[in-house]
């Protein structure tokens, strides 16, 4: 079954894009080889093969949420190359207006 060039003209009218005759030259061929290569890929033998929406199984990576110590305000600042108002000093990005 190949696709024509009346045929994507026809998809084209219904996707509301408008291709000039050399473009539908050019993508009537190639929709057909991507339709063709759909069928063949329908036609693989998958019975018994269960669905899967992944190759291999899912496995929560992430580690358990629990508290853990962490640098104080002091300790986190006193490394800083610049502290104002017990806060990291930045250089300016915006402009005041």
């Amino acid at each position: 079954m190949a696709i024509t060039r009346d045929e994507v003209a026809h998809l084209a009218r219904l996707s509301r894009i408008a291709l000039t005759d050399a473009e539908l030259d050019h993508l009537a061929p190639q929709l057909d080889q991507i339709i063709t290569a759909v069928a063949q890929v329908q036609e693989v033998a998958a019975e018994g093969i269960p669905p899967t929406s992944h190759a291999t199984g899912l496995v929560n990576v992430y580690r358990d949420d629990e508290p853990r110590p962490c640098l104080t305000p002091a300790d986190a600042l006193s490394q800083a190359p610049a502290v104002e108002q017990q806060r990291f000093r930045v250089p300016r990005i915006l402009a005041e207006e």
